[in-house]
């Protein structure tokens, strides 16, 4: 089936300001991110590195009976961010 693509059309349901970056205390997320870890109550605020909120999540997701894939996303995407700024290239 050849279904053609108004770009138009996909270029207003995509939501830009999700993936926008926020400098919360030198640490960069986006307002997905935020989003996310305060629906699990993660207190990114108090933290002074990405490693930190990665560990965060990762005590949430060991605790979940049933694994949040959209937290579980997050997490990943946060650990590529921390090594790529942190890592010698």
């Amino acid at each position: 089936m050849n279904k053609e693509y108004d770009i138009n059309n996909l270029v207003k349901e995509i939501d830009f300001k999700l993936n926008e970056f926020n400098d919360i205390n030198g640490i960069m997320l986006t307002n997905r991110e935020i989003s996310l870890l305060e629906k699990y109550k993660i207190n990114y605020k108090k933290c002074r590195n990405l490693k930190e909120i990665i560990f965060e999540i990762e005590n949430i997701l060991n605790d979940m009976e049933i694994v949040d894939e959209e937290l579980e996303y997050i997490s990943s995407s946060i650990s590529e961010r921390d090594y790529y700024q942190n890592n010698n290239k």
